[in-house]
């Protein structure tokens, strides 16, 4: 189930504001994939998180490409007001998405990945109308909203069934991102289970809102 290339998205949350420009420029000698930008709006998930100039502002001091997981009801209705460039990764929830397959089209229109973001009660075969447009699968592994919550245990066995449903439908290439308590022995399971992006925050990486050299490498070799 490991056979795809693992990849680091580093959420940026979790990153202290005053380190950002060092963070940013250790993350692209780590040879990072993306930065993962959580948006919440106080109604999806009970917290507000981000916005639309943070991401127009990382993009003016790096090229890494974003990773965007829109916690917010309606995301179909305010893609535009977010700064999405070719290369990024844009997930909206099925839980708040009125119209997906149109949404996930617009996504891909503009150049970007298109991602449906499951809760963890949510079952992965709510999407099988929708494989088609889908490069990803972002499977919350804690309820969104908050950073330092405990992993749910049913989401590992998630992960797997998801894995093998993608490949058994001939979808293999839609990848399976994983967002929620990425500890280094929690990502070992995760990539185990057949996960492909590992979001990288205070459980794993992000330690008073910096990181380090040796974190990363310590991050990198749990999920390889």
């Amino acid at each position: 189930m490991a056979s795809r290339a693992s990849q680091i998205s580093v959420s940026m949350m979790c990153v202290d504001v005053t380190h950002t420009k060092d963070m940013v420029r250790l993350m692209e000698q780590s040879g990072v994939s993306y930065f993962h930008i959580d948006i919440m709006d106080g109604e999806f998930v009970p917290n507000f998180c981000l916005g639309t100039d943070y991401i127009r502002q990382l993009r003016s001091i790096s090229k890494v490409p974003m990773d965007i997981h829109l916690m917010i009801e309606s995301p179909d209705r305010k893609l535009d007001y977010f700064d999405i460039a070719p290369g990024d990764f844009v997930s909206v929830h099925y839980e708040t998405t009125r119209h997906l397959q149109r949404t996930l089209q617009y996504i891909r229109a503009k150049g970007a990945k298109a991602m449906a973001a499951l809760n963890p009660a949510t079952p992965p075969d709510v999407l099988r109308y929708v494989l088609d447009d889908l490069d990803g699968i972002l499977i919350m592994t804690v309820n969104p909203g908050f950073a330092g919550q405990k992993l749910i245990p049913a989401t590992l066995s998630k992960i797997e069934d998801t894995r093998r449903w993608l490949d058994e439908t001939g979808h293999e290439d839609v990848q399976i991102e994983v967002d929620g308590n990425v500890s280094l022995t929690n990502a070992v399971r995760m990539r185990q289970a057949g996960a492909d992006i590992f979001v990288a925050g205070t459980s794993g990486l992000i330690h008073d809102g910096v990181m380090t050299e040796d974190g990363l490498a310590s991050f990198r070799k749990a999920i390889t």
